[in-house]
């Protein structure tokens, strides 16, 4: 009896582990943020657990628990929420892309961030601060594209520090096109930060999501390991299992 329920969730979705994924993320939304450099905004340690639902559960079923995660975690903890009640939307693509690089579909988080680079060349602040999408964007394309051709043999594989750089580069583009989003529906259309700002920020962003991104991949990695264990497979793995 115990086999034959382990089997149930080998390769499959386990429902009850999105729904703790989906509290972590609302509760975490308590702890301290950490500060963005420059904007005033802030950093929620969830934030850093967000890439993860999409790696581990898949492009779909971690917008679901972004979503639901993000926006249970904006009404306890409304001080992260900087962008009102579409601050949770934030989530959603960053699980969302994340999930997409190691999931098959890293053409998906590249055409957000293609577009988002495209929308802001259009802003008229925007088009005073292009720097920002030619360094920051750039480089979450750059991290979509090898992580889309080799980070899912990577994370098949067995050597841990090739696991750990795919997944730094999965949360970087999931942090990237969760900028390309919140930078422009929230920095210039809502807040209307000045271009000298976005300027700054093209050399700071980018330093900062890698900062979170290994953040990500130190909690990622025991998790890839362990869970198989207890017959319940999560990101690649799942699949191949399925």
């Amino acid at each position: 009896m115990i086999e034959e329920q382990g089997r149930v969730f080998r390769g499959k979705l386990n429902p009850a582990v999105m729904a703790v994924w989906a509290a972590l993320l609302a509760v975490t939304k308590l702890l301290p943020s950490i500060p963005i450099i420059g904007t005033g905004a802030t950093f929620s340690v969830s934030s850093i657990l967000t890439p993860l639902a999409g790696i581990l559960f898949g492009p779909v079923p971690g917008i679901i628990i972004a979503a639901v995660g993000g926006f249970i975690g904006q009404m306890v903890a409304p001080h992260t929420a900087w962008m009102g009640i579409f601050s949770f939307l934030i989530a959603v693509f960053n699980a969302g892309c994340a999930g997409c690089v190691v999931h098959k579909k890293w053409y998906v988080a590249v055409g957000i961030i293609l577009l988002g680079g495209i929308l802001w060349a259009f802003h008229p602040i925007g088009k005073e601060a292009m720097i920002l999408p030619a360094v920051y964007y750039s480089s979450g394309i750059a991290a979509a594209l090898v992580c889309g051709f080799l980070g899912r043999k990577w994370l098949l594989g067995s050597n841990q520090v090739l696991k750990f750089i795919a997944l730094v580069l999965a949360a970087y583009t999931g942090f990237v096109a969760a900028s390309a989003f919140a930078n422009y529906v929230g920095g210039l259309l809502m807040m209307q930060w000045p271009a000298a700002m976005w300027q700054g920020l093209a050399f700071v962003s980018p330093l900062e999501r890698v900062f979170f991104s290994i953040g990500c991949a130190i909690i990622g990695v025991p998790l890839l390991y362990g869970l198989p264990k207890i017959d319940l497979y999560v990101g690649p793995m799942a699949e191949e299992e399925a």
